[in-house]
């Protein structure tokens, strides 16, 4: 597998390089985002880890640019904890955010939970299955979603969110639920993670994402995809 590290903290770079290099990835290294694009335009990169502040062009603006082609699993740093760069991190693209100080095994431990999802539907080929409510059509087999046969592009665990919802259509999940199964981790205060991801998912798949028709909330309790 290999990972892209893009910081203009040269020490950080080299640190972080250490540790995914003795779990045996190969690492590609930019110190801006301009350098981040053209190594992604070049090489086949597998997960980003991407910091937010940088000279020449931020790590939120490249996330922007790396979006509108390549759906690669990406985790943002940022030297603030605010839930703020958080949110915009999100918002934006990425699919897990870091604050600094951080623990580089912490770092490694979510590198491989990322491409453990990535992986894990990149091989769900083999069940060649089709989800469908409405309009709303995912197919695992192409690992592709459409609604009304338009085609719409998700990340990762957009991705995987939408996918727990649709096949389980009509059921409601919690947002810790939802968090947990996803993450695979312990859900602590999930709320605005999760409610960034819904409503980036409702701006895709939903003619009025005010008023969805798939994706709901279930006041009180979590969200749910409406059975048609």
């Amino acid at each position: 597998m290999n990972i892209l590290i893009c910081d203009d903290d040269k020490e950080i770079v080299k640190a972080i390089s250490i540790y995914l290099e003795n779990e045996g990835y190969k690492v590609f290294k930019a110190y801006n985002g301009i350098e981040a694009i053209e190594i992604v335009q070049y090489q086949t990169v597998h997960l980003i880890i991407m910091d937010i502040m940088m000279p020449k062009m931020d790590g939120i603006t490249a996330t922007m640019k790396i979006r509108q082609d390549h759906m690669i699993p990406l985790i943002m740093l940022s030297a603030k904890s605010e839930d703020h760069d958080k949110i915009l991190g999100l918002n934006i693209g990425a699919d897990d955010y870091l604050a600094k100080p951080f623990n580089p095994l912490e770092l490694v431990a979510r590198v491989k939970s990322q491409l453990r999802r990535y992986t894990t539907f990149g091989s769900s080929v083999v069940n060649k299955s089709v989800f469908q409510t409405g309009g709303l059509m995912i197919d695992d087999e192409q690992r592709q979603i459409t609604v009304d046969k338009e085609v719409v592009h998700l990340t990762p665990v957009q991705y995987k969110i939408l996918h727990l919802l649709t096949v389980n259509a009509g059921r409601v999940f919690t947002i810790e639920d939802i968090y947990e199964r996803v993450w695979n981790e312990r859900a602590v205060n999930p709320e605005n993670t999760i409610a960034v991801h819904i409503r980036k998912i409702r701006e895709k798949i939903e003619i009025n994402p005010k008023e969805p028709k798939y994706l709901k909330v279930v006041w009180g309790v979590g969200y749910k995809v409406e059975k048609y």
